[in-house]
């Protein structure tokens, strides 16, 4: 009885060793533990090499005086100023030249990608050049290219380029009016929120009266019209609460106004240029992918090729546009912290200021990857919500 009992249980357990679900958890109960095992070498190795450097760990540092000026800031800030400021200064300086960089790249992009396939030889042809070259070379060199060899040869401040709206163009950078706002500024706020939401409740209710009648609404011209007549209504009724202040020409210098520096116009206009190289490549490829049978449908039908490029094959193409989209975009964002090469106050180039003071070297790098790494998430985010609602659904 007993060698009946020992026979039936040795191959119960040889089929246990060859069970393809045994054997997966057994190797990732086995994975996770030597990568707990290499985190914690990690972690104890670094706290001990800190240890013996005498360097103190945590984020503290923070709270100290910074000692430093920025060139660039969109709060004010100060060299009396902390370490945690001085890095929201280059968070928000990153922010704004991935935001305006991402918005001209599109432009930009799809404007190049629609000419690459147009019937226009000279058209296409410019298209065609303005890819290859801009396609091919570094994003540093092209930051350089507008750094050093455009806008550093521009005039100095005494023979300023004169532009429309008492603006100003020369070696140090782009000067225009400041918008001086008085007392009843929020109606024109208010407006502008109003405008905004009922664009998007006209815009709805276009498409469901569409989707029922098959009736079409002016939905561009009545949201333009919204957006721009609710804030100049509220603009009126707050009894037109706006001066400017002009930028004034002296010998040495311009006062007053706003002044955007070489480094941020070097930066923005190279990563806009270069990626939309990119995104053209992108939006061309986006609308080859649509049928040829939908272009000649809108024909069928009576549609020029404009209203049938925007009504017909973009809204299509663009399931195949925006993942690879979505890519463009953070390396547009990542790209950024080329900045430090042309002196451009960034995350990166003030958070290695912080680390060569401070010496907090992993603390900083920590900051580097939570901030990256989370606009790059929101970014994902909002273009996967966005992909989501430009998907085509079947009625």
């Amino acid at each position: 009885m007993s060698q009946e009992v020992i026979h039936e249980a040795t191959p119960q357990r040889a089929s246990l060793l060859y069970d393809p679900r045994v054997r997966g958890i057994v190797f990732q109960v086995v994975l996770v533990a030597l990568l707990a095992l290499g985190i914690w070498w990690i972690v104890d190795n670094t706290i001990e090499n800190l240890r013996r450097s005498h360097i103190a760990t945590g984020f503290g540092f923070l709270k100290g005086r910074a000692g430093f000026d920025i060139a660039n800031t969109l709060i004010d800030y100060s060299s009396d100023n902390s370490y945690g400021r001085a890095l929201v200064v280059g968070i928000l300086n990153t922010a704004i030249v991935a935001i305006t960089g991402i918005i001209t790249a599109t432009i930009i992009g799809f404007l190049v990608g629609i000419g690459r396939l147009s019937n226009n030889w000279l058209i296409r042809k410019l298209a065609t050049v303005y890819i290859e070259i801009f396609r091919n070379i570094p994003p540093l060199l092209v930051i350089l290219f507008w750094y050093q060899g455009v806008l550093a040869l521009l005039p100095n401040v005494r023979d300023s380029i004169g532009l429309p709206f008492g603006s100003f163009l020369n070696n140090r950078g782009f000067y225009f009016p400041r918008m001086v706002w008085s007392d009843g500024a929020w109606l024109v706020a208010a407006g502008l929120a109003a405008g905004i939401v009922l664009s998007w409740y006209v815009a709805r209710r276009a498409r469901a009266r569409q989707m029922a009648t098959g009736q079409q609404f002016p939905v561009f011209l009545t949201s333009v019209a919204l957006i721009v007549g609710m804030p100049l209504l509220g603009f009126a009724l707050a009894g037109f609460p706006l001066t400017f202040e002009f930028p004034q020409k002296g010998t040495f210098n311009l006062t007053g106004g706003v002044n955007v520096k070489p480094e941020f116009l070097s930066l923005y206009l190279a990563l806009s240029f270069y990626t939309a190289a990119f995104i053209a490549e992108i939006v061309r490829a986006g609308i080859v992918g649509v049928p040829k049978g939908q272009t000649e449908a809108f024909s069928a039908l009576g549609l020029r090729s404009g209203q049938g490029l925007r009504l017909v094959v973009i809204p299509q193409a663009m399931r195949i546009i925006i993942p690879p989209l979505t890519s463009q975009y953070l390396n547009l964002t990542k790209n950024s912290s080329l900045a430090v090469a042309i002196g451009y106050p960034d995350l990166y180039a003030i958070g290695g200021t912080i680390l060569n003071q401070t010496g907090q070297a992993i603390e900083v790098v920590v900051i580097f990857m939570v901030v990256y790494l989370g606009i790059s998430i929101l970014t994902s985010l909002f273009m996967n919500w966005f992909n989501t609602k430009m998907a085509l659904k079947e009625r």
